[in-house]
């Protein structure tokens, strides 16, 4: 796990109870672990979790249906609009891959902690095999590779924290996270709007992992629906 210093339990889209200090925002890459993670974690913490790729399915239809129908620029917006209604609930809320790459989106996440969650190529192939959703269907790996190039940037200039998610077991994954938010490092003045650098500094974990923290910025594990957004 790496901190980065750049941004609840149970089924259903909304679980928990209680009030976080700032909301926790799960983003990365599609195949990333983040509903899986995010839901874990706010059980951890006791805290709501929201995943806004699960309310946009339930107020609006398949994601995959809406990007054909009503093409991305239509989606991104319905999604900004899920975004902002979690973070007025507070919690844990994952968002979708693409998320980040919307203004409205980006802005909304000032004063959040923003965990990113990274995944390798080869972990991901296995995760999102099969998967229907719409920015892969006819590029599999080889998409998800291009899109996460043109994201990572963002990806990087958001995230306070950093943790790879790739053919590690769960609860790993969510101890690491959970240990990052009931740290003082989580206490980062998350209203920062980000430089756009990561000021890393690594920290063992034992087993090559990385926690990276990016001072700048605002505030096995997969992703196995195929609602999901990309």
């Amino acid at each position: 796990m790496s901190t980065a210093g750049g941004a609840a339990a149970g089924g259903g889209d909304t679980a928990g109870g209680g009030d976080a200090p700032a909301p926790v925002v799960v983003i990365g890459p599609m195949g990333a672990g983040k509903s899986s993670v995010g839901k874990r974690v706010a059980k951890a913490l006791g805290v709501p979790f929201t995943d806004t790729d699960r309310v946009i399915v339930r107020e609006h239809g398949p994601i995959p249906g809406i990007f054909a129908d009503r093409g991305e620029p239509a989606f991104r917006a319905l999604e900004a609009e899920a975004v902002r209604t979690a973070l007025a609930t507070g919690g844990v809320i994952a968002v979708g891959g693409g998320a980040v790459t919307h203004a409205a989106t980006r802005d909304a996440l000032a004063g959040a902690r923003i965990v990113l969650l990274t995944v390798s190529p080869e972990a991901v192939a296995e995760r999102i095999a099969g998967s229907d959703r719409p920015l892969l269907a006819s590029g599999g790996i080889d998409a998800w590779q291009t899109i996460m190039d043109e994201r990572a940037a963002t990806y990087a200039e958001l995230a306070h924290v950093v943790v790879d998610t790739s053919r590690r077991p769960m609860s790993r994954v969510v101890d690491e996270v959970v240990a990052w938010l009931t740290s003082d490092s989580s206490a980062t003045d998350t209203g920062v709007t980000s430089t756009g650098g990561t000021d890393t500094r690594a920290i063992s974990t034992g087993d090559n992992d990385t926690v990276a923290t990016n001072p700048s910025a605002p505030s096995s594990t997969s992703d196995t629906s195929t609602e999901g957004a990309p």
